[in-house]
């Protein structure tokens, strides 16, 4: 079904990149779950090939990919294993965002550029456990004073993906002189600066989603790179990564429950289940839900590609990650009711999907969160009609 969506020879040859480390990945999957290791032999080889630099521009000395095609590419990877391309995904959505949106002074930008292509891997550091999702519009524990000419920052994060190899954290801070909220570029190595290895969690086990700690860590004026208003809040494409890994285990789920169905016969049968009316539900009903998703999120990548169209885009993406999320966590339910008990043993990949997908619930943007946005924008225009109509 996804060949539909390969369009170009770049695209077929990042695949094949891709599919070279398909076996490897797939083998370690089990291990990084089971003893919630960080898959960092899975990074490096992604970094190897220059896939941590897919969504920098060209411009920048990256390889310049559009969304659509670090979809294309996340959810290939999530295939073979989730917590690698949620990982990377982190990293290529900051990057493509950042670069996009021109989010930083050119200065800046230019030389972080030149660390990306060195193999410079980064992520915002944003949630806190006192103020739940920063989507919801809490304001940071995180403290930056000024001091001496520096500024000195204290606080702890959580959720920070990838931590045992990102070499930048680009953190939010509350900034009381400023009376906003500001983004500081810090570097691993920065005194102060920890990781606290708290990630202790049934899904998505891998990610490394420890605390970034921060102790009295001074930095320059230079390393405040953002202080954005309310507009950067939005949620833009490149979130997309995150909907692109949970379609991705969806598929790996289904795959499964398909060759399973296939091969399986028990004594009381003289062919396979597939062959079954009831199983045959099961897969036509995965298939049904893995095409709708795939084309939702295709479709909206493709929309916040294109340079004109993207500026008529509301809610799509939010509405992409909720459905394809929420289909997926359906389809690997069914691929699991498919095999049945079997698919609860620890070595069985199901039971690490099912848990590994229910996780997208947790990803930005949640369920209801999209749901009273759908609706504010109706009755915003709404009202903006009868405002024009009088």
């Amino acid at each position: 079904m996804k060949r539909l969506f390969i369009k170009t020879k770049q695209q077929k040859l990042w695949l094949e990149k891709l599919y070279h480390l398909e076996e490897s990945f797939k083998q370690s999957a089990e291990k990084t779950d089971a003893l919630a290791v960080f898959p960092k032999d899975n990074i490096q080889q992604l970094v190897n090939i220059g896939y941590s630099q897919i969504t920098l521009p060209k411009h920048y000395g990256g390889e310049g990919l559009s969304i659509y095609e670090m979809v294309l590419f996340q959810e290939t990877l999530a295939s073979f294993d989730s917590n690698t391309a949620l990982s990377i995904g982190w990293h290529l959505g900051v990057v493509g965002d950042l670069y996009e949106q021109k989010l930083w002074k050119e200065e800046a930008l230019v030389d972080y550029a030149i660390e990306i292509t060195k193999g410079a891997l980064v992520n915002r550091s944003v949630s806190e456990k006192i103020t739940g999702s920063p989507t919801r519009g809490g304001k940071p524990g995180t403290q930056a004073v000024k001091k001496d000419g520096h500024w000195v920052l204290n606080g702890r994060k959580s959720f920070t993906t990838a931590a045992p190899v990102l070499t930048h954290f680009l953190t939010s801070a509350w900034i009381e002189e400023k009376d906003r909220i500001g983004f500081f570029l810090l570097d691993r190595n920065l005194q102060g600066l920890s990781i606290d290895e708290t990630w202790d969690v049934i899904a998505m086990r891998g990610t490394g989603s420890h605390d970034l700690v921060l102790e009295n860590v001074v930095v320059d004026e230079t390393q405040l790179v953002e202080l954005p208003n309310k507009k950067n809040g939005k949620f833009n494409g490149w979130i997309l990564h995150i909907p692109a890994c949970y379609l991705g285990i969806a598929q790996a789920a289904r795959d499964y429950a398909v060759h399973f169905a296939s091969y399986y016969t028990p004594n009381s049968l003289k062919e396979p289940i597939g062959h079954l009316p009831n199983v045959q539900q099961k897969i036509g009903k995965m298939d049904l839900l893995l095409t709708q998703a795939r084309h939702l999120i295709y479709s909206v990548a493709e929309a916040a590609d294109d340079k004109v169209r993207k500026n008529l885009l509301t809610n799509e993406v939010a509405v992409a990650k909720y459905t394809v999320t929420n289909y997926a966590i359906e389809i690997v339910d069914l691929a699991m009711r498919l095999v049945g008990a079997q698919s609860l043993g620890r070595k069985n990949p199901l039971q690490r999907h099912y848990r590994d997908v229910r996780a997208g619930l947790h990803n930005p943007p949640m369920d209801d969160m999209v749901i009273q946005q759908l609706a504010k924008t109706a009755i915003e225009r709404e009202e903006n009609k009868s405002i024009i109509l009088t």
